[in-house]
């Protein structure tokens, strides 16, 4: 491993871990000051940073990346307009650190309670879009933490300019510029020289492909969140409204096929799949989807064709669904706890009963009733804004907002109490 890499990654893990102690004495107005600095500064310097993206676009191209690909890469006046009205709803986002809560008087008379703390140095590792360089920034922040941000290689110019502009911004209001660092070499050592950085950086938060995921997982010594994918399932019930039922599964999929909480994988009861199978499978078929069905929806849809065992489980990210005949509600929850992500799984069901065991045994970070699983998002669940999708239990499980980018410390009053 080259020493020059090391020595770069150890000193800004060090100089972040400074900059915390800064950024989590900083007062709500000070943190809202300095995030619409950013984003008056991202404004003001456009012209640069877009100069510094041509860089990476030129790049992709002499690389033969997809369209897709060099599309997601580019910042163009609506991404950084974007990035600019993602940082001024950040700063109108209600600040959580310093909250107080459960108080309570202990027989010694002491009075025992929780407060809100930054979790101190997040390394955010992530592919392709640069804007998760300033949506990252904006959060971790906004939560009293500092940031190192270590984005792809195809991108590396613009997240230097980008992290370049939120610097100047931190030091002009009185902040400490570390508090936002950007791995400045490609090189992937880099990574497995963070995520040694135990003393320094409290939590990792990886956002990409499954293998990159993985890998971080594998190689850290810090606690990582993650979630490697998204299976997320509907089951149709047999007391389901079943034009209901169409409506959401046609949302859950095709609304936006390509992203973790779409549906990938179908599930009906019995005793409504010879109603339901043969509607849904149509209605499907006519938005674009190949369905692969058991030996059951094969019987009931001649436009269905054969899954695969490998198809069960599957995160198709495409016009592609899974779908299943199951004997009823266990049936349906053995096949979720097998082949399932701990994503989002939803019922559809008239039933209050069925409703209740699905929310209570169904093992997920989003448990739904009678809605699409599209609606597992930090956006939609109210929070404002979400660095990413957990499918970890500790310490935080779904979307997560400013609340998981804090943790909670126990803060004790007295009057003088001795322990006897």
């Amino acid at each position: 491993m080259s020493s020059n890499v090391q020595q770069l990654v150890e000193e800004m893990a060090v100089r972040a871990r400074a900059a915390s102690r800064g950024m989590a004495a900083m007062s709500t107005g000070q943190k809202n000051r300095v995030l619409l600095r950013m984003a008056a500064m991202l404004t003001e310097r456009k012209s640069e940073i877009q100069q510094e993206n041509a860089k990476d676009l030129e790049a992709a191209r002499a690389k033969g990346l997809s369209a897709a690909m060099i599309d997601r890469l580019t910042l163009s006046d609506k991404v950084i307009a974007g990035m600019v009205a993602g940082l001024e709803e950040v700063a109108a986002l209600p600040d959580p650190v310093g909250e107080i809560s459960r108080m309570v008087q202990r027989p010694s008379g002491i009075v025992v309670g929780r407060m809100r703390v930054p979790l101190g140095v997040v390394a955010m590792i992530y592919e392709s879009r640069p804007n998760v360089t300033v949506d990252a920034a904006a959060l971790c922040l906004k939560a009293g933490n500092a940031v190192l941000l270590r984005g792809g290689s195809e991108a590396i110019h613009s997240n230097l300019a980008l992290a370049a502009v939120l610097r100047r911004a931190l030091e002009a209001e009185g902040g400490d510029p570390d508090a936002v660092g950007v791995v400045s070499v490609t090189d992937r050592q880099a990574v497995t020289v963070l995520l040694q950085q135990e003393e320094h950086i409290d939590l990792v938060i990886p956002r990409g492909g499954e293998g990159l995921i993985r890998f971080v997982a594998e190689h850290s010594r810090i606690p990582v969140l993650k979630h490697y994918k998204g299976v997320c399932h509907i089951f149709v019930d047999a007391s389901a409204d079943l034009d209901m039922a169409e409506r959401i599964v046609l949302n859950a999929k095709t609304q936006r096929p390509g992203v973790c909480n779409a549906l990938e994988c179908l599930l009906v009861h019995r005793q409504v799949a010879s109603a339901f199978v043969p509607r849904v499978v149509a209605a499907l078929r006519r938005a674009g989807v190949e369905v692969r069905g058991c030996a059951e929806t094969l019987s009931l849809a001649t436009e269905a064709v054969a899954a695969s065992d490998s198809d069960w489980g599957c995160e198709f990210l495409d016009l592609v669904l899974a779908v299943r005949v199951v004997a009823d509600l266990d049936a349906a929850m053995e096949h979720i706890a097998r082949y399932g992500s701990q994503h989002t799984e939803s019922i559809i069901t008239n039933d209050h009963a069925n409703a209740m065991r699905f929310l209570r045994q169904v093992d997920a970070s989003s448990v739904m009733i009678n809605a699409s699983t599209r609606f597992s998002d930090g956006g939609q669940y109210g929070l404002g804004a979400e660095i990413g999708i957990s499918t970890t239990k500790l310490h935080a499980y779904g979307p997560m907002g400013l609340e998981e980018l804090t943790t909670r410390k126990f803060v004790v009053f007295g009057e003088g109490q001795v322990r006897s």
